[in-house]
């Protein structure tokens, strides 16, 4: 499997889901994760994004320790995909604009915990390593974004 056919099987499965789970380690080394919105946007191939709050503690965590992994699943479990990576945390206008307009209305929890929408920054995060699974019909790839 190659880069391209990744990414949008990971797509599809996003617009299935939409919803993931993305892990994040404190600087003790403790692991945390968290459900999350997130989107890809169209011409930036090879990176996950989504909004959280520059105050909520996922943003110290990556301070620390900008590794991350995702786990994404359809809700039948028949096709599963993870990706792992460093996250760049965005704070750009720009930026904001064109990911809350992908996944704007889906983030109604969101803005419940984050009742300012002036105060959220973008994580950016860019994929490494990947892989896809479809357990029923015994698939199972890796794939390296490195090369």
């Amino acid at each position: 499997m190659n880069k391209t056919t990744f990414v949008s099987l990971l797509g599809a499965i996003m617009d299935e889901a939409k919803t993931a789970v993305m892990a994040t380690v404190d600087k003790k080394g403790r692991p945390h994760m968290r459900w999350m919105t997130p989107t890809l946007l169209s011409g930036r191939s090879g990176a996950i994004y989504a909004v959280t709050s520059p105050e909520f503690e996922k943003v110290k965590h990556l301070s620390a320790n900008p590794q991350s992994s995702w786990i994404f699943q359809t809700k039948l479990l028949n096709r599963i995909a993870t990706a792992s990576g460093p996250v760049n945390v965005i704070d750009n206008s720009a930026m904001k604009a064109e990911v809350l307009e992908g996944i704007g209305r889906r983030l109604n929890v969101f803005w419940r915990v984050n009742v300012d929408p002036s105060s959220l920054v973008v994580l950016e995060t860019v994929i490494e390593e990947a892989e896809y699974f479809e357990p029923m019909k015994n698939i199972h790839e890796r794939i390296s974004f490195k090369e």
